[in-house]
């Protein structure tokens, strides 16, 4: 393991913070309402993809149980067809995806940050 995977992880672990303190008690017609909110989510969930994508092959190949494929491949969704975005699916990652993420990550880092 480098150690940059595991600064890269606990970067994961505070753009899900930041996913949730937005959507947590969001409903989809505000989501729907607000196209700042959307953008912003959208850029937070493309970001948590680029993290991902920095982890080193062997540390995701150590830790199958967090979809590393679908996070970046999300990134890259989001990057490449930034003109048909499908909020929809944005949506479902920030509302249901996300939840289920963010404890996968903080089980993968010690107690104290990264480097300490």
């Amino acid at each position: 393991m480098r150690h940059d995977d595991l600064v890269y992880v606990a970067q994961m672990l505070d753009l899900c913070d930041r996913i949730l303190a937005r959507a947590v008690r969001l409903e989809r017609e505000d989501f729907d309402a607000d196209e700042d909110l959307r953008l912003a989510l959208t850029h937070l969930v493309q970001t948590l993809g680029e993290a991902a994508r920095r982890v080193s092959s062997g540390y995701r190949a150590g830790h199958p149980e967090v979809p590393w494929a679908e996070i970046v491949g999300m990134r890259h969704k989001i990057v490449h067809d930034y003109l048909d975005v499908d909020f929809d699916l944005v949506w479902d990652v920030c509302s249901v995806e996300i939840p289920r993420l963010r404890p996968m990550l903080a089980s993968l880092l010690p107690s104290g940050p990264p480097g300490s």
